[in-house]
């Protein structure tokens, strides 16, 4: 198969020196990057080793992230992170029912909204909660609404460590409130009817929520 051919391919394939040339780095550059496993590996064709587009996505990123003052170790943490994160699928599950609007995001989109929490601790724990997800070579948070909350929040102060922890204990409580309307609603109400009233009982916890904190609030 001849370059020209290769370049006509749905997925372009590069080799080593065209892709560092399209990057903008240097080939001793890009094997320092591979080295440090910072790209995946290339596909191997006998001694030849080629790139495609994601690649070159990577390394585009990597150029973001240092100009963003990231380090390469903090990079390589964050690449390890995502590369080894739960699938969308598995975090959402295919075609079940969401009131939630995924995000599609870039590792610079996710500095800009976390500023300098989006460390590979933090993301870590965001993928093991089932905050973020993996789609291919992208990363999804799996709530606008959550993730536009944790941002302000971590803009007024308070840790992205500390928001994800607290997280975590909603979720708990969560399922539990969950699970009694569930039960309830399946108990006194048709199968059919379940969505129709899942609004009345989000009503109910965000009312009883409200004149908690209100007595929160009173008490301090």
């Amino acid at each position: 198969m001849t370059d020209e051919q290769r370049t006509d391919r749905e997925i372009r394939e590069y080799r080593m020196e065209e892709l560092a040339e399209e990057a903008g780095i240097t080939v001793r550059t890009l094997r320092f990057y591979r080295e440090r496993g910072l790209i995946p590996p290339p596909r191997r064709e006998g001694r030849i080793a080629w790139y495609d587009a994601h690649h070159l996505a990577r390394l585009r990123t990597i150029a973001a992230l240092l100009e963003r003052g990231h380090t390469l170790s903090g990079i390589a943490d964050l690449a390890s992170a995502f590369d080894s994160g739960r699938d969308v699928g598995e975090v959402l599950g295919l075609g079940e029912p969401t009131e939630e609007t995924p995000v599609r995001l870039t590792p610079e989109d996710l500095a800009d909204y976390f500023e300098g929490d989006a460390t590979a601790e933090n993301l870590t724990a965001a993928l093991d909660l089932g905050y973020l997800a993996t789609d291919g070579d992208e990363i999804v948070h799996i709530s606008r609404r959550l993730l536009d909350v944790s941002s302000a929040l971590v803009k007024e102060g308070v840790p992205l460590s500390a928001v994800l922890a607290a997280g975590r204990e909603v979720r708990g409580h969560a399922e539990a409130l969950a699970s009694l309307f569930v039960e309830l609603l399946r108990s006194h109400a048709a199968e059919g009817d379940l969505e129709r009233l899942r609004p009345l009982a989000k009503s109910v916890v965000d009312a009883e929520l409200s004149m908690a904190m209100d007595r929160r609030l009173r008490g301090s």
